[in-house]
């Protein structure tokens, strides 16, 4: 950041931090302790849309990557759609394999980032469901490197729980590193793997 930058306010974006992914696992036992949510063993990445030769060479090799996990049953992740014209590459894995469902997301987000198509990369997701059915996304965004809590109630209006969202932020204020700005804690409507 230059001195022309200082004198006009600009500020400089936060890069990108995909190792914060890492910190999921030990947020997960603290969800878990303070709210009782556990993980779901799913998780997925969402891009802006991307066609052509070099993405589906990069799908290739996420696929190849992934598949190398023999423990693994179907397929390592799934290239989908969502309403909105996004693109989601979704994992799963049983409730117990957290630390396996983050590596996974992780390689995702680094192959995407290495192949060029880190500027289409938006966010990734875990989700968690408590004894009570309530469902529960821990989101990273990867243009500001934080995290946010989503919770949709169920029914088929779109509605958030914004006072879990809020103990939630509260419970894990010291695991992860929480996106401050709520005008950017954006509602994923029928994300896959949530």
């Amino acid at each position: 950041m230059g001195l022309l930058d200082i004198l006009l306010g600009r500020t400089k974006p936060v890069a990108p931090d995909l190792d914060q992914l890492f910190a999921l696992p030990s947020a997960a036992v603290t969800l878990e302790a303070a709210a009782s949510f556990t993980p779901t063993g799913q998780g997925a990445v969402c891009f802006a849309t991307v066609e052509g030769s070099a993405f589906e060479q990069t799908h290739r090799e996420v696929q190849a990557l992934l598949d190398a996990d023999t423990d693994r049953t179907g397929p390592p992740v799934e290239l989908t759609q969502d309403a909105y014209g996004y693109s989601w590459l979704v994992s799963r894995r049983s409730p117990g394999e957290l630390p396996q469902l983050v590596g996974d997301l992780h390689a995702v987000n680094s192959s995407m980032e290495v192949n060029g198509f880190g500027p289409q990369l938006l966010c990734s997701l875990a989700g968690f469901r408590d004894d009570r059915d309530r469902r529960l996304a821990l989101v990273y965004l990867y243009k500001r490197g934080t995290f946010y809590p989503f919770a949709p109630l169920p029914g088929p209006a779109e509605r958030r729980d914004n006072a879990l969202e809020l103990q939630i932020r509260a419970v894990l204020g010291n695991d992860l590193r929480i996106e401050q700005d709520l005008g950017r804690w954006f509602p994923l409507w029928g994300a896959p793997g949530l």
